[in-house]
C-alpha cells in the first residue's frame, strides 16, 4: 500500500511538474506580451478616435469626453507630416475633417496646426454642436501623451505606414520618450495595430515586447484558417476585423486560439450584445457610454444566469 502511495505521489509530482513546464514554456511563447494589459480578463471598451459619436475625432475634447465615459483605452490613428512629426488623423488627407485640403505628407506640422480641426463636426451634428469645438487643432502624438499621460491607455493605429517611411521608428522614438515602455521594453498601457502586416512586423523586430493587433477589412463574409491564426499568433496578440462581416463562428475560431478579438466600430446596441455573446474581449465604438451601459447589463445577466444554476 505504501509503495503504491509513493508510486502515486511521484505520478502526481511528475504530472504537475510537466504541466508547470507546459506552462512555462506557453509564457515564455508569449512573454513578449505578458506584461500587457490586453491580458487582464476585463472585457475592453476601446473609444473610436475618441468618443467621436459626441464630439469631433481625434482631438483633445474627444479623447477627453472617451475618458469621463469610463473608455479603457483612446485610440489614436497616426499620419505622418513632411516634416516627420505623428499626428493624429485618421484619413490621409485633411479635407475631411478640417477647413484645409491636401495630403499629410505634403503638409509641415505648422502648416497642420493652423487648420480648423472641430467646425466640421457643428456644422455635420448641429445637434451636438459645441462653441468650444470650433477652432480645434490637430494633437500630435506628444501633446497626446503630454495630456493624458501613463495614467491613460493607448491603441495606436499606424495608417498607411507605406505612405510614410520610418513611421515605426518614430513612433517606437515617442512611446521610449514618454516612458510609455520601460527599460526593457515593455508597456502596460499601449496597444499597437495595423492592416499591414509589414508594418507589424517591422514593430515586432523593432521591439519584439510590444503587443500588436492585426486588423482586417472584409468586403465579404469574413473566413479565417487555422493557419492563418497560428502565424498571426507568432507576432500578434490579437485580431480587429469589420465587425458587419463576422460571424460567432469566426469569433469562436480567434478565441479558439487564444487570440483577443477586437472588432470594429460597433455602435448598436444589439450588435454589441452580439459582439459579447459571441466572446468578443473588447470593441472598438464611438459611443463607449452605450457601450458601458450593454456590458453591465450582459454582466448582470450573466451573474444572474450563474446563481440559478
Amino acid at each position: 500500500m505504501k509503495t503504491n502511495l509513493k508510486k502515486f505521489g511521484f505520478c502526481m509530482m511528475s504530472a504537475a511538474f510537466i504541466l508547470q513546464a507546459t506552462s512555462m514554456g506557453a509564457s515564455a511563447a508569449n512573454g513578449n506580451h505578458s506584461n500587457s494589459s490586453i491580458h487582464e480578463k476585463k472585457i475592453v471598451n476601446v473609444a473610436h478616435r475618441g468618443a467621436s459619436g459626441y464630439a469631433p475625432e481625434h482631438t483633445i475634447p474627444a479623447y477627453q469626453m472617451g475618458e469621463q465615459m469610463k473608455g479603457d483605452y483612446i485610440e489614436i490613428d497616426l499620419q505622418m507630416t513632411k516634416d516627420g512629426r505623428l499626428v493624429a488623423m485618421h484619413d490621409e488627407k485633411v479635407d475631411r475633417t478640417t477647413n484645409g485640403t491636401g495630403l499629410v505628407k505634403d503638409l509641415t506640422l505648422a502648416e497642420i496646426k493652423k487648420l480648423d480641426a472641430g467646425t466640421w463636426f457643428n456644422e455635420k451634428y448641429p445637434q451636438l454642436a459645441k462653441e468650444g469645438y470650433e477652432g480645434l487643432k490637430v494633437p500630435t502624438l506628444e501633446e497626446v501623451f503630454k495630456k493624458f499621460g501613463k495614467k491613460a491607455n493607448y491603441y495606436i493605429e499606424t495608417k498607411s505606414p507605406d505612405v510614410y517611411p520610418g513611421m515605426e521608428e518614430e513612433l517606437l522614438q515617442v512611446l521610449e520618450e514618454y516612458k510609455m515602455v520601460d527599460s526593457k521594453g515593455r508597456t502596460k498601457n499601449v496597444l499597437i495595430q495595423s492592416f499591414s502586416k509589414e508594418s507589424l512586423m517591422k514593430v515586432h523586430d523593432l521591439n519584439p515586447k510590444l503587443p500588436l493587433v492585426q486588423l482586417f477589412s472584409y468586403k465579404n463574409q469574413a473566413t479565417i484558417s487555422d493557419e492563418e491564426l497560428e502565424s498571426i499568433k507568432e507576432y500578434a496578440v490579437g485580431v480587429g476585423p469589420n465587425f458587419s462581416k463576422v460571424d460567432g463562428q469566426y469569433v469562436k475560431m480567434v478565441r479558439n486560439h487564444d487570440l483577443q478579438f477586437h472588432p470594429y466600430t460597433v455602435n448598436e446596441r444589439a450588435d454589441m450584445k452580439k459582439a459579447l455573446e459571441w466572446g468578443a474581449t473588447g470593441l472598438f465604438t464611438n459611443y463607449p457610454d452605450v457601450f458601458n451601459e450593454v456590458l453591465s447589463e450582459y454582466k448582470h445577466k450573466d451573474n444572474g444566469n450563474k446563481v440559478t444554476k
